[in-house]
């Protein structure tokens, strides 16, 4: 994979940051961080960063873990990135001009691309291509560009108006997945990521309710294969879109099964999930930090893209364990200092959910795909858990307690 260091590819003309205004240094001290979500890869993110020194502070969603951390303050300014925007760009911020602000949702990379000029002048940013982080985000316009880039994608289709059904009705199989144009928008509404429709008659329905939260839908094939063939890639591009370093992981577990979020990750070496992020990443002008997933095909053993995501993810802390610590890296990139070293990283490493990938195996067993002892086995190895750690329990105690805690709530 170093090859891809050594060989860069000229990209298309790239939006280039704006110059930063005069912002205040911290003398003495680490420049605070703002984190905008607060989900398993901000609560890592925290806790990287708050070992190092610097106060961290987090503009998160109801109920999130990452307030109980011991390494993270919350930020009173609203839950949603209206209220975010009114917060980073007003008078209420002042206390905070020269923070770092880092995005762990997709909610926040859109804020930060689309304000990014206004933000500029506050706050230290990471590197960045606005246009091809708004590709990133939109599924169309990321299979669309994937395409054009060589890059191998599942079958998928528009249907806005019954007459484009009709006309590509008889291109789709079953079951068809119903996927958001932009996931966050679908699932802040839904708790869902995505539809999936078992016969022809469902799919207006399913494109209607996606409509319904103020997103558009793309129809797009389901590529058969157990979960475990899913993997991703991770880098950071430089300004002109040029791999840093390589990491790459392979999934265990999803739940729910096919269409949920990963609970159980281990980390490998897929070069050529490494060679198709990169050819994706160069043909949109991407910079910054980089993700990208795929899965093999079972018909013609060819990984296809899933999705992007130019931001830190759920699994940052298996990541920085395994010796690519992207927090550190950007915050020190950013404030000048000696960034860690990241030129090779841990295989082998787990990362595991206990509580959803039991819930995994349980429905895998029903399924006749896994039996206990099977399961048992999978999970006997030293682990990498998303939200307890022995130095900081809370927020993995606060998950715990959720359910208690909404039915006193509810009485």
């Amino acid at each position: 994979m170093t090859a891809l260091l050594t060989q860069p590819t000229p990209t298309p003309a790239l939006a280039h940051s704006p110059a930063r205004a005069s912002l205040p240094t911290w003398p003495g001290n680490l420049p605070p961080v703002i984190l905008l979500g607060g989900g398993a890869n901000a609560l890592s993110v925290a806790r990287q960063l708050g070992r190092l020194g610097a106060p961290v502070h987090a503009l998160a969603e109801p109920g999130a873990f990452v307030v109980h951390s011991r390494y993270c303050r919350t930020i009173d300014a609203g839950s949603n990135g209206a209220a975010w925007e009114r917060f980073l760009l007003g008078p209420d911020s002042d206390d905070f001009r020269g923070a770092v602000l880092l995005s762990c949702c997709d909610e926040g990379i859109e804020l930060i691309a689309r304000r990014r000029e206004e933000l500029a002048e506050r706050y230290l940013l990471d590197e960045s291509n606005p246009r091809a982080q708004l590709t990133m985000l939109n599924k169309l316009a990321t299979y669309r560009a994937a395409k054009e880039a060589g890059v191998p994608t599942p079958g998928f289709w528009v249907a806005e108006s019954r007459q484009q059904l009709e006309a590509i009705r008889h291109e789709l199989s079953f079951p068809l997945i119903v996927k958001p144009r932009l996931s966050h928008v679908f699932e802040q509404k839904t708790g869902k990521k995505l539809l999936i429709v078992k016969d022809p008659a469902q799919i207006a329905n399913a494109v209607g309710a996606v409509a319904e939260t103020g997103t558009s839908a793309i129809l797009m094939e389901m590529i058969p294969g157990p979960d475990d063939r899913l993997c991703s890639y991770y880098t950071y591009l430089d300004e002109d879109s040029r791999p840093l370093f390589h990491f790459t992981k392979r999934i265990i577990r999803l739940y729910p099964l096919l269409t949920g979020a990963a609970c159980y990750h281990v980390t490998d070496r897929i070069p050529e999930a490494a060679e198709l992020g990169n050819r994706l990443f160069r043909h949109v002008g991407l910079r910054g930090l980089a993700n990208v997933e795929f899965k093999r095909d079972e018909r013609d053993g060819k990984l296809k893209l899933i999705e992007c995501n130019a931001r830190f993810t759920a699994s940052d802390c298996l990541v920085a364990r395994s010796g690519i610590n992207l927090a550190a890296f950007v915050y020190c990139r950013l404030t000048g200092r000696e960034p860690p070293p990241m030129d090779d990283y841990r295989v082998g490493l787990r990362l595991w959910d206990p509580v959803r990938d039991f819930q995994a195996g349980l429905a895998m067993r029903r399924e006749g795909q896994l039996t206990l002892g099977r399961w048992l086995a999978s999970v006997c190895h030293r682990q990498t858990f998303p939200y307890f750690q022995w130095s900081d329990p809370m927020p993995a105690l606060a998950r715990l307690t959720t359910p208690l805690r909404k039915a006193l709530r509810r009485q």
